[in-house]
């Protein structure tokens, strides 16, 4: 029998919970996972989206009107999980139109540009609000630069080296929601590589707004020297530990023939490009105010195909934009149709508020942007199938994703070409070569381990 002086209680410590959704792109990730870790040192408990919640972050992308309308489809599917929960929204379309989420049923806190990385000094009180509470900054006030890299979450870490951007397209809503062009020091941007060394990450993608536009701000807004992301790249490909860097997507007049030769023979740079493109009309690209003609794009891949044949190059494209004729699309199709890449994002323009374009005449029936969207779609299919035949019964090194997926895992090689495989644990997060074999009716490219056999 135990002795009254010994006995103790048991108690357990109820952790409140956090989830988190993610809209977007590679930037908004990676804030997302720099925001939770914030939490987790707040000893928070993070969960599955799809689970039991004390506070659920909606952090949101306002590229397209589809955006918008998903954000409040997020918050009811939160709430019919967890129907006292705390709901806050940040991001873009909280900073572009705070009073237009704060008028969704169910939301409690809406934060902008710069108060979402502050979240936790506003959660002094979980209880439901009648009305949503709204701290959003004017965006010329999201002037500094907070640094974010996303982990856990997948095997390749996003991270963000620049934010926000100074050029006006006329479509575009980015700089009201994210303010101007700003980005981390060369010095801190490494010292982030560097931890994430530490935690057998393999792979490194560099994210940002207008990532090439690195380092342009540097004056004005700090004692620091003029950096470029060129000299980023260059410090980048010295961190030990990490065996690939990909660049995310970069403006061609920013890809100078520099960065190409650069990227062409180093060993942590991949052969991927994703290059913004829009249109392949030069009348729509002016109306659009880009800054370069096609002329100069196809200069860039005509570069990086003599340089690196095997170059994945992947491009962005709007249809539907106001005033794009049939024959403007059709000039836009035969231009992708004849340039050599590999794969197109096919996005339908929608109309933005505060953006010039949407004062722009002859605006394409919507009929019409879904009809340019499907065949660009299609033709980004063919475009892709060639390019994964182009490199059949090669050997190529492919990182594996964690996902088992009916049996099978997938990953991507260096030039990013889809691998699928049998499912393997041990092959999770771990660069494989590979023979490439054949193409799946899916589009996924098969192929076999190779095991390397010791010879005594």
């Amino acid at each position: 029998m135990i002795p009254d002086s010994l006995k103790f209680s048991t108690f357990v410590i109820q952790l409140k919970k956090v989830a988190f959704h993610t809209l977007g792109c590679k930037l908004n990730f990676s804030e997302t996972s720099a925001i939770a870790r914030l939490f987790e040192e707040q000893g928070y408990l993070k969960v599955d989206f799809k689970e039991s919640s004390d506070v659920y972050v909606i952090n949101t992308c306002s590229v397209t009107a589809n955006a918008d309308k998903e954000c409040k489809q997020i918050v009811k599917s939160a709430l019919n999980v967890s129907p006292d929960a705390y709901i806050v929204i940040v991001g873009c379309y909280a900073q572009l139109k705070p009073e237009e989420i704060a008028n969704i049923e169910g939301v409690d806190l809406v934060l902008g540009a710069s108060e979402k990385f502050k979240l936790l000094n506003y959660l002094n009180d979980l209880t439901k609000k009648s009305k949503a509470e709204v701290y959003s900054c004017e965006i010329e006030d999201a002037n500094f630069f907070v640094d974010a890299y996303s982990f856990g979450d997948r095997t390749r870490v996003f991270l963000k080296v620049q934010d926000g951007c100074d050029y006006n397209c006329s479509f575009c809503t980015i700089p009201l929601a994210r303010g101007s062009s700003r980005s981390d020091s060369i010095e801190n941007a490494i010292k982030n590589a560097v931890d994430i060394s530490k935690k057998d990450v393999k792979e490194i993608v560099l994210t940002g707004v207008n990532l090439g536009d690195f380092g342009n701000n540097a004056s004005k807004t700090s004692n620091r020297k003029e950096e470029t992301f060129f000299d980023l790249v260059k410090e980048l490909d010295k961190v030990e530990g990490i065996n690939r860097f990909r660049i995310s997507s970069i403006e061609p007049n920013l890809l100078k023939d520099e960065i190409i030769e650069y990227v062409s023979t180093s060993q942590r740079f991949v052969p991927h490009f994703h290059i913004p493109l829009q249109s392949g009309s030069n009348k729509v690209l002016k109306a659009m105010r880009r800054r370069y003609l096609r002329e100069l794009y196809v200069e860039r891949v005509s570069k990086i195909k003599t340089l690196m044949p095997h170059c994945c190059i992947g491009v962005d494209v709007i249809v539907g934009f106001p005033g794009e004729t049939d024959e403007d699309f059709l000039e836009t199709y035969n231009f992708l149709n004849e340039l050599n890449i590999s794969y197109l994002h096919v996005f339908t323009y929608s109309e933005r508020d505060n953006t010039d374009a949407i004062h722009l005449e002859g605006a394409v029936p919507v009929a019409i942007r879904k009809k340019r969207n499907k065949m660009l779609r299609i033709l980004s299919a063919k475009k892709l199938r060639h390019f994964y035949e182009q490199h059949l019964n090669e050997t190529r090194t492919v990182l594996f994703e964690s996902e088992n997926k009916d049996g099978f895992m997938y990953g991507f090689t260096d030039n990013y070409i889809k691998i699928k495989t049998p499912y393997n644990p041990l092959f999770v997060n771990q660069l494989k070569e590979v023979k490439l074999n054949e193409l799946d009716a899916e589009g996924n490219v098969l192929a076999d381990i190779i095991i390397y056999e010791l010879v005594g």
